[in-house]
């Protein structure tokens, strides 16, 4: 079939992966920083000159890179928002990342809908500081002529598939990054206007949301460029993920999600109803707590890095002689606590050496984490695989409890561009859809992600029983506060 391109524009880079589309084979790739970054700390969402994400594609892009490339599929930051006034000039910079002061913008927006169930029920996700709809509350109570002169409104990836095509009269979108605005319901697959002017003040236009194969156009040089996505979607589409596939990712932070054929609607809030890019679904269910649990207690023991506490937590056994770390440093919202602290339990003599903590933070860590999955395995998600991803799935002591802790075959695929290797694969759809050789429902069938395997083995019994040791923990110190 040729050649494609992915780009993948992220908070702080963009990356090119050019790559064959029959087989996904990674042909040639190019990289380019950001120029410029937005203020912090100054009371307001992050803001980005659009233009720098342009001027850091045509950088990476560098070199002849897209010589022969038939077409170019785009993934890109989520929860940026770009603001146009009506003739599609910048009305200010992109809104992007998360604020905690944009909390209040989100307790606004949730008040006035009638609640977390209303929002749930409307759109399949509670509005959080991150989210565009959260963006708008905070730009027309924070900036009301900038609010305004806003008539259109795209994300990242929209506005840069825009940029490509030439900046034409029809504005798209996708099905995955609809999704996460907090005014598009993946249930439905509509948008919600009235919660756009409810944050926002008035009705705006907003991009035509196009299928998983659909092209958003064709350049004038007759390059053909695909629907786009959001980095989530694009990253699971990379990864090759299917019906029984589940992500764990281990940030600062960690998140859950899973394919699943429909949308779930959780009234309590915990799950958020992402669309895939594939025309299936993606729930996902976050912790706030994951690697800056392992963070803090390395330095709570003058350990130089996580490495060195993964070391020391090899030297303990499952279970760390009975210590139970509930892991809920930042509060956390599975379960929903966001005013509690972390917990140390099961503080013996013989449990008081430095292991036996490091092997508590991993198993608290993970069992926060399987706490998450079972939140989507007790809404019918069928989980037999999940993939682990994050640089510290790479750490022995992570890689020695998570197949017993989630009871499941755990894959640690190698680093690799996944979102920009799920962007050029929705281009190799797209471009086969339109030569009529792939059919609009079956994405080209490209090589899965080079991945360890991990399996729970004979450790399951003795994983389910240190689970065990935590849920009950979980239970004594807050009672009936994670109802899966």
């Amino acid at each position: 079939m040729g050649i494609v391109a992915g780009l993948d524009s992220s908070p702080d880079f963009t990356r090119i992966v050019v790559c064959d589309a029959d087989t996904g084979a990674v042909l040639r790739q190019g990289y380019a920083p950001h120029p410029v970054e937005g203020p912090e700390g100054s009371g307001r969402p992050s803001d980005v000159d659009p233009q720098a994400w342009l001027l850091s594609l045509g950088e990476a892009a560098g070199g002849g890179l897209l010589e022969g490339v038939q077409a170019i599929g785009v993934s890109a930051q989520q929860n940026a928002v770009v603001p146009l006034d009506a003739q599609g000039g910048t009305v200010r910079p992109a809104m992007v990342g998360g604020d905690k002061r944009a909390q209040v913008a989100a307790a606004d927006l949730i008040d006035a809908l009638g609640g977390r169930e209303a929002w749930a029920q409307a759109v399949g996700c509670v509005p959080q500081a991150a989210q565009p709809v959260t963006k708008l509350r905070w730009l027309a109570k924070n900036e009301p002529e900038a609010a305004l002169r806003t008539a259109v409104l795209m994300q990242a990836h929209d506005w840069l598939v825009w940029q490509l095509l030439g900046r034409p009269v029809r504005r798209t979108t996708d099905r995955g990054g609809a999704s996460g605005t907090g005014y598009w319901s993946a249930a439905t697959g509509a948008y919600r206007p009235d919660l756009v002017e409810l944050a926002l003040g008035h009705q705006v236009m907003l991009p035509e949301v196009i299928g998983p194969s659909d092209a958003a156009g064709t350049t004038p040089e007759g390059l053909l460029i695909s629907a786009g996505t959001g980095e989530t979607m694009a990253a699971a589409f990379g990864l090759g993920l299917g019906l029984g596939d589940a992500v764990v990712s281990l940030g600062a932070s960690g998140s859950v999600m899973a394919v699943h054929p429909e949308a779930l609607y959780d009234q309590t809030g915990m799950i958020t109803s992402l669309a895939d890019a594939t025309g299936m679904h993606l729930p996902v269910v976050t912790t706030l707590n994951a690697v800056r649990t392992l963070r803090g207690t390395a330095e709570l023991l003058g350990l130089a890095d996580l490495e060195s506490l993964s070391d020391l937590a090899m030297k303990s056994t499952p279970g760390a002689h009975g210590l139970v770390l509930l892991p809920y440093l930042e509060g956390e919202r599975t379960p929903a606590l966001p005013h509690t602290a972390g917990t140390l339990a099961g503080l013996r003599r013989e449990s008081m050496k430095a292991e036996h903590l490091a092997r508590a933070a991993f198993e608290g860590m993970l069992c926060g984490l399987a706490d998450a999955l079972d939140v989507l395995r007790g809404r019918g998600v069928e989980v037999r695989r999940i993939f682990l991803l994050g640089s510290a799935a790479e750490l022995p002591a992570v890689q020695a409890a998570a197949p017993s802790l989630f009871g499941a075959q755990v894959v640690v695929p190698q680093p690799a561009d996944y979102a920009a290797i799920g962007a050029a694969r929705q281009a190799a759809w797209a471009l086969g859809v339109s030569q009529g050789t792939l059919d609009p429902r079956t994405p080209p069938a490209w090589q899965g992600a080079v991945a360890q395997v991990l399996e729970p083995g004979e450790e399951l019994a003795v994983g389910q029983a240190v689970r065990q040791q935590f849920v009950s923990v979980r239970e004594q110190t807050h009672p009936g506060a994670f109802r899966p």
